[in-house]
C-alpha cells in the first residue's frame, strides 16, 4: 500500500513538473507566433527557447521525431533570426524585374526580407516530395525504433521542417501548410496526454489563419507600392 502510494505521489510530482514547463513552452510558443504574424524579428527568440523545452517533454512521452523536429526549430530559430537580420543584396537588384503574370515567384521590395508567394506547381512538389519522406521515415520508425504514432509522428515532422524554412524564407502559403499540421498534431498530443499542448494547437490553427490573412494584405500592399513606384520611374 505504501508502495502504491509512494508511486502516485511520485507521478503526479512528475506530472506537475512537466505541466509547469509545458506551460512556459506554451507561453512562449504563442509569443513566437504573435510576433511571426506581425513579422517581428524576436519571434525567433522566443521560438529557440520554447523549442529547447519541448525537445525534453517530447523525448520524454516517447514523440521521438517531435523531439528531433525541436532540435531542428531551435538551428532554425538561429537561422531564421540571421536571415530576416541580413537582406540578400540580390533582392534589391531584382527589385524591378517583377513579370504580374509569371506566378512562379511573385517578390515585394522592401528594407527586410522580401515576402514571397510559390506557385500551386511549386507546391505541388514540395508536398508531394515531403509525402514519400515521411512516408519512408514513419515506416523505419514502425519497424526500428519504439516512436508512438510513427506515420503520423513522421508526417508531422517532415512537413514541420519544411514549413520552417518558409517561414525563414517568408514565403506566404507557409501559414496554410500549418492550418494542416496543426490539425494532425491536435490529435497527436492529445492521445499522448499533452493538454495543455493540445489546447494551445487548436489556437495555433485560427492564429495560422490570421496569420496567413495578415501577411497576404502586407504582401498584396506592397505589390501595389512597388507597381506604382515602377510606373513612376517609367512615366519619368
Amino acid at each position: 500500500m505504501n508502495d502504491l502510494l509512494l508511486t502516485l505521489q511520485q507521478a503526479l510530482s512528475e506530472a506537475s513538473l512537466m505541466t509547469f514547463w509545458e506551460a512556459i513552452a506554451v507561453m512562449l510558443a504563442l509569443a513566437y507566433l504573435i510576433l511571426a504574424m506581425k513579422t517581428n524579428i524576436w519571434c525567433w527568440s522566443a521560438a529557440f527557447v520554447s523549442t529547447a523545452i519541448y525537445t525534453v517533454l517530447f523525448w520524454n512521452v516517447s514523440l521521438l521525431m517531435e523531439s528531433v523536429l525541436n532540435i531542428y526549430y531551435m538551428g532554425m530559430a538561429v537561422y531564421g533570426y540571421w536571415l530576416w537580420l541580413h537582406v540578400p543584396d540580390l533582392q534589391y537588384r531584382n527589385s524591378h524585374n517583377i513579370d504580374s503574370h509569371n506566378n512562379t515567384h511573385h517578390t515585394i521590395d522592401t528594407h527586410q526580407l522580401n515576402i514571397t508567394s510559390w506557385s500551386l506547381s511549386a507546391h505541388a512538389v514540395v508536398i508531394s516530395v515531403t509525402s514519400l519522406v515521411s512516408m519512408l521515415v514513419g515506416y523505419v520508425m514502425a519497424n526500428y525504433t519504439s516512436a508512438a504514432f510513427p506515420y503520423v509522428d513522421a508526417a508531422t515532422t517532415c512537413f514541420a521542417v519544411v514549413t520552417t524554412y518558409l517561414v525563414a524564407k517568408k514565403v506566404l502559403e507557409n501559414w496554410l501548410y500549418w492550418v494542416v499540421i496543426d490539425f494532425v498534431s491536435i490529435y497527436l498530443y492529445f492521445q499522448k496526454g499533452l493538454m495543455l499542448t493540445s489546447g494551445l494547437f487548436v489556437l495555433y490553427v485560427a492564429m495560422a489563419l490570421g496569420g496567413y490573412i495578415m501577411w497576404r494584405k502586407k504582401y498584396r500592399h506592397n505589390i501595389i507600392q512597388q507597381q506604382n513606384t515602377i510606373q513612376e520611374v517609367v512615366g519619368a
